[in-house]
């Protein structure tokens, strides 16, 4: 039984002393890939924080784009509001992951909009 609690507590401050993986900002902003569904056409757009760009009667405006600084190219996670102009209400709020684009998707019936990569800046210590 003490050597069970033992154990237990020792899992516990081994895992408590390990700290999650650091994310950076990426300064430069982020490339987004644009689908309409009824023409096929594809467009990327490269967003800069606080900027917003109109594509296909919807306003698209990046918040911030995160990315891991162990492993810049692996994975993206920008903060978008999609909205039409003139709309009260946004049509997406939120976090979108680059690796997983169905988690938090865009719900329309003709766009759809996914995160690609973060533009890190060039000789950016952390790798990318």
């Amino acid at each position: 039984m003490i050597a069970a609690l033992a154990f237990s507590l020792t899992l516990a401050a081994s895992a408590a002393a390990q700290s999650p993986a650091e994310t950076l900002v990426a300064p430069g902003g982020a490339l987004l890939r644009a689908l309409d569904r009824i023409s096929g056409a594809l467009t990327e757009l490269q967003i800069a924080p606080g900027e917003t760009v109109e594509q296909g009667g919807l306003a698209i405006t990046l918040a911030e784009c995160r990315y891991p600084a162990d492993d810049p190219g692996s994975d993206a996670f920008a903060h978008l509001t999609i909205r039409i102009p003139g709309a009260a209400e946004p049509l997406f709020r939120g976090w979108m992951i680059a690796s997983s684009p169905a988690l938090m998707a865009l719900d329309h019936p003709r766009h759809d909009v996914w995160v690609i990569r973060c533009n890190i800046p060039e000789g950016d210590s952390s790798g990318g």
